[in-house]
């Protein structure tokens, strides 16, 4: 791997430039901004490198399709998106967000971490590869979502319409983080997700407040409603919302174990004196890493505005994610979350939920997965740092696991990367190192 190494960092100047040009494309989703110009790139990018591609149409922004193919090898997947989050606040960015600037080793601008370097570190060094050894090792497919910050809402439109193109024997997610001392962040999970919005309709209109005597305030049933989900210890109060929640094996816990999470560094960056029920250790780590949420998003009613405004609201509204662990069907959630409210009295409380995703996991011990491993420990001299479930969200089960299909992450972030808020950045050294782990990925498939 020495010529491949080598190569990337005489070659390194072109490889950045290349993900600044990505990253200066505000391609947010939510806005529709950038969307047709940042896909494109991408998939001009695959054809130059000699990739078969696809622009795929969806409902909302496009799948960017991309195949490298040769006969009788195993196929390795990538999941990359090239949308982006907005950028707001812009006052609290030291830099355009949007002018991919570097200062010293740190390139700071929205995507540059979520996901637009580790894209380009895939598309990178496959060309890096092809430079020294001509045919790459594996079959090769590139699946880059334009809607993964908005919800990946069309993305399982696309794979009910194209199974044949997500099918792989490994795929490799979106992203992860380098540490400081260069050990690699392996993510082989994810959680599910169910976002759903609460609303508590009263009046037909606003009312002086006067009439809060006589009149029924949806502001406080909402309140009330929304007190009845959680206890004071974090236990969530719908009936059968942990039945299905799979204990941890013994081979997870002792990989728990050996997990660094870096509770100082995470508690100083937020300013905070400690986390949930004082938590730490172990108990930390698995409720992180193991235990489902029910999180109030935003709760909106009446007047919020300047000054006084002495109001009796018509309406009151509530936004909620719960993060689900394996088994957890977000649809008997709904079910579930719509019985409790009705026991509890809450019947005209109306619950708008969009279609959740299952919470995906894979086996540590799977054989591609441990060539992973492998190639992660030579690039760095140290064993991967190994999360066996991201706390966050993504469609990993519906692209992978619904078909069987083994999933490993890991990226160029490092633990301070702010991804979805301002001065999101990377380290250009940890880009370069980026490079190199997914040659070090192909060249275990020789």
């Amino acid at each position: 791997m020495e010529l491949v190494y080598r190569y990337i960092e005489e070659h390194q100047d072109m490889y950045v430039k290349w993900l600044q040009d990505l990253c200066q494309i505000p391609s947010v989703s939510t806005q529709n901004r950038g969307i047709r110009e940042a896909s494109h790139m991408v998939a001009s990018l695959l054809r130059q490198l000699g990739g078969i591609t696809e622009m795929i149409e969806t409902n909302g922004h496009p799948v960017v399709y991309g195949q490298f193919l040769f006969n009788g090898k195993k196929t390795i997947s990538f999941y990359n998106h090239y949308d982006v989050q907005p950028e707001d606040p812009i006052e609290a960015w030291h830099c355009d967000p949007f002018a991919a600037e570097i200062r010293g080793d740190v390139l700071t601008a929205r995507g540059s971490a979520d996901n637009k370097g580790a894209l380009m570190a895939r598309i990178c060094a496959i060309h890096a590869y092809q430079q020294v050894y001509g045919e790459l090792p594996v079959n090769i497919k590139f699946i880059v979502e334009g809607e993964e910050e908005k919800g990946s809402i069309n993305l399982p439109d696309f794979i009910g319409r194209h199974p044949d193109k997500v099918q792989a024997d490994l795929c490799i997610w979106e992203n992860g983080i380098i540490y400081a001392d260069k050990s690699i962040e392996l993510k082989m999970g994810t959680k599910g997700i169910l976002y759903i919005e609460l609303a508590v309709q009263g009046a037909n209109s606003d009312m002086h407040s006067l009439n809060a005597a006589v009149v029924t305030n949806p502001a406080w049933r909402l309140v009330w409603a929304l007190a009845t989900l959680k206890d004071d210890k974090e236990r969530i109060q719908i009936d059968g919302f942990y039945d299905r929640v799979v204990p941890l094996s013994d081979e997870e816990r002792r990989i728990l174990e050996t997990m660094d999470y870096p509770e100082g560094d995470t508690l100083q960056r937020y300013g905070l004196d400690q986390f949930l029920l004082s938590l730490t250790g172990m108990p930390l780590k698995e409720k992180l890493i193991f235990q489902p949420t029910c999180n109030i998003c935003g709760i909106y009613s009446g007047y919020s505005g300047e000054g006084s405004k002495t109001v009796l609201p018509s309406e009151a509204r509530a936004k909620l994610d719960f993060r689900l662990v394996p088994d957890q069907d977000p649809e008997e959630i709904v079910r579930l979350l719509r019985d409790h409210l009705d026991r509890h009295g809450f019947e005209d409380i109306e619950i708008k939920a969009r279609k959740g995703t299952r919470a995906a996991k894979t086996d540590p011990g799977h054989p591609l997965v441990q060539k992973v491993m492998r190639a992660a420990e030579k690039v760095s001299g140290k064993a991967p740092q190994k999360v066996l479930m991201n706390p966050g969200s993504g469609p990993m089960y519906q692209l992978c696991q619904q078909f069987g299909i083994p999933t490993v992450g890991f990226g160029v972030g490092n633990a301070d990367s702010r991804k979805h808020a301002p001065n999101e950045n990377i380290y250009v050294s940890d880009y370069i190192y980026g490079i190199k782990m997914v040659a070090a990925v192909l060249r275990e498939f020789v």
